[in-house]
């Protein structure tokens, strides 16, 4: 009688073992690596249009940086570094594309602020990050200063600071988990520089 009161406890154990890992294989944690295909997305652009990452690639090289929020301090310094180097980056045939959770509206702020001309995607809900596999959590909120006065900012979702290198095949060309913000476009400039030796 113990021996199956045993057998039917390890069983049941099994069972719940068997049904947690159901659920985790559910949601499969996405990983992206070089020589992947760029997932396909639309998503709103700073000007409330749809962007679609298919009417893009095979055009130009498109860097595509996630970062957590508009006009917050490493955000600022990213943001500016990929302004100042924007000749250099077009001259090379980049396209930069910004990725936050941040509105349409906040995006048309930062640009305004910062003199930004490159575009900036809005991902309230987190869905281009997840399919990129970057991490993020739902919500957040950033006091800001805009012309001097501070306000805050609420986005939909906070992004980690990934880059991706997208070929004009469509394929990943690097991923950069890691990224240094006011580093991040000299990265990418030296990174193309190998690709046209190559």
């Amino acid at each position: 009688m113990r021996a199956l009161r045993l057998g039917s406890a390890a069983v049941l154990c099994m069972g719940l073992l068997a049904l947690s890992g159901l659920g985790a294989a559910d949601e499969p944690k996405t990983e992206l690596k070089a020589g992947d295909k760029a997932p396909e997305f639309t998503v709103k652009d700073d000007t409330d249009k749809d962007w679609k990452l298919s009417d893009h690639v095979g055009k130009s090289i498109i860097v595509i940086y996630f970062y957590p929020g508009d006009l917050t301090g490493g955000c600022t310094k990213q943001a500016c570094a990929f302004r100042d180097d924007s000749k250099k980056l077009a001259d090379k045939g980049v396209e930069v594309i910004g990725v936050s959770g941040d509105s349409v509206k906040n995006h048309q702020l930062f640009k305004r602020e910062h003199k930004l001309e490159f575009t900036l995607l809005a991902d309230e809900d987190g869905k281009v990050a997840k399919a990129f596999g970057v991490p993020f959590k739902v919500g957040g909120e950033s006091k800001v200063k805009v012309g001097g006065d501070e306000v805050t900012l609420k986005r939909g979702a906070t992004i980690n600071r990934w880059t991706f290198v997208i070929g004009k095949d469509g394929k990943i060309i690097d991923v950069n988990s890691k990224v240094v913000a006011d580093q991040d476009s000299k990265k990418i400039l030296e990174l193309v520089e190998k690709l046209d030796k190559k």
